[in-house]
């Protein structure tokens, strides 16, 4: 569970130590040759400056990684890192003063790598502590925070509640605990939510990330039922044990403090490619809110002159693990719409728990144009922006479609919600729900970049040979 939950930092810490190094290397230069120009100095003894100091950052990484000093810690001790630190730049000194003498480099300055080898472990002791506070206040502000729920009541699940939240840094809130039969009720210090019987109940009314089983032995065929119930819905199931006990099957088993912990996950749970995705989503919102501006300007415009205001339409939507969140539309309706819903639900096309009218009467011409090329999902690229959408994945639901759901149908909530998706390439006009959610499962399942890659580029031509929605 560490892995997950510190990979954020991990990155952050190797981008920051790359950095400082860098300009480490470049302050230096520029101290000791007494030149602004620190780069024109080096190539006097034909070095490219630069370059050099892209290699030395990329060193220092490299050591610190060898080292260990980025192995995701629950407890970080500053004295161990600082040897850890001492010893990283001793030994590059060492590297390097070897790799001078053998390409023949004897006119580099001693001083420089004098100061260079003895500044570079107090520079990065200090950016890293700078980092783990900013990055812990950001986790205890809330930033990116997820909710956990423990089955259990006894003394080993109070004990593994009580050790998630003092790491604060891995962002994880207890909300509760759930009664197995047979426990007595005991105070907590945390509210008991109910039983395990409950555990669907509660999945529904509670936005819930991850459940910790922390169950006796005895009570392996009810952990069993309930690592099915919550990996059915998308959740993570945790699985604390300690370590002289025998592993759990088909789970993935990482360290926390003295206990190894069995994590169960249904969906994508790949840390690198995921932040990559995340990147992306960053990266195309943005380039696309500023390249698309005019569109959305006239887009804007054209719904003031002839539908007046207000402009953009907004709704309650069910984002990740049941968080609700508000979602972004140009209008394409007249005023009012919403409460005439009654009287076009006779018009629905849909099988399911899902509401689509393809010709809705209530939809004003403009609207039908803006809908008929989905220009009127532009403004959900700030959803993107803001953390609650993806570019890509199963549409979001409306909270009260979502309250209509079986089991399986949840799964489609483990994953941000995108806006477009497999379906919306694969089978648009599918009338069957099922259909719908058996092709949001499946992107969940085969998720890769390459994939959300593909369902960006079909987008557009499944756009335009639609004859509308």
């Amino acid at each position: 569970m560490i892995r997950g939950h510190l990979f954020a930092l991990r990155i952050g810490l190797m981008a920051s130590d790359a950095v400082t190094a860098a300009l480490l290397f470049a302050l230096i230069s520029a101290i000791r040759f007494n030149d602004a120009q620190w780069a024109t100095m080096w190539e006097a003894l034909g070095v490219d400056g630069r370059l050099g100091a892209g290699l030395y950052a990329a060193a220092w990484v490299t050591i610190l990684w060898y080292l260990g000093l980025y192995r995701l810690r629950v407890h970080w001790s500053r004295a161990t890192e600082i040897g850890d630190l001492a010893v990283a730049a001793f030994g590059l000194a060492l590297a390097t003063m070897a790799f001078l003498y053998l390409v023949k480099l004897e006119d580099v300055s001693r001083l420089f790598l004098l100061i260079l080898f003895l500044v570079q472990p107090f520079l990065t002791l200090v950016e890293r502590v700078v980092l783990r506070s900013v990055f812990g206040r950001l986790r205890i502000r809330g930033y990116n925070r997820r909710y956990m729920i423990v089955v259990g009541v006894g003394e080993f699940a109070q004990a593994f509640a009580d050790r998630v939240e003092e790491n604060r840094q891995l962002g994880l809130e207890v909300i509760g605990h759930l009664r197995a039969p047979g426990e007595a009720t005991i105070a907590t210090g945390r509210p008991i939510l109910g039983t395990t019987d409950e555990l669907g109940r509660i999945f529904h009314e509670r936005v819930v990330d991850e459940v910790a089983i922390c169950l006796p032995l005895s009570s392996e065929e009810l952990a069993d039922q309930i690592v099915r119930i919550a990996t059915d819905e998308g959740k993570i199931a945790r699985v604390p044990y300690q370590p002289a006990i025998v592993p759990l099957p088909d789970a993935r088993t990482e360290a926390f403090e003295d206990l190894l912990v069995r994590s169960y996950v249904n969906g994508p749970q790949r840390a690198v490619g995921l932040a990559v995705k995340r990147l992306m989503d960053i990266a195309g919102a943005a380039i696309g809110l500023v390249f698309l501006s005019p569109i959305l300007l006239v887009v804007a415009a054209a719904i003031l002159v002839r539908d007046g205001r207000p402009i953009l339409f907004s709704q309650t939507r069910v984002g990740l693990h049941g968080r609700r969140f508000t979602i972004y539309k140009f209008r394409t309706m007249r005023k009012g719409a919403e409460l005439e819903l009654d009287e076009v639900a006779h018009l629905n096309t849909r099988q399911g728990p899902a509401f689509k009218v393809d010709h809705d009467p209530r939809t004003t011409a403009l609207g039908s144009v803006l809908r008929g090329t989905s220009l009127d999902e532009l403004p959900q690229l700030w959803n993107v922006l803001r953390g609650e959408m993806s570019l890509v994945g199963p549409r979001p639901p409306l909270p009260h479609e979502v309250k209509e759901y079986d089991i399986w149908h949840r799964r489609r909530l483990s994953v941000r919600p995108g806006i477009t998706g497999l379906w919306q390439v694969e089978s648009r006009d599918e009338p069957e729900f099922d259909r719908w959610v058996e092709r949001d499962l499946a992107y969940i399942d085969q998720w890769s970049l390459w994939l959300d890659v593909r369902i960006l580029v079909q987008t557009i031509p499944a756009v335009f040979v639609r004859t509308g929605r």
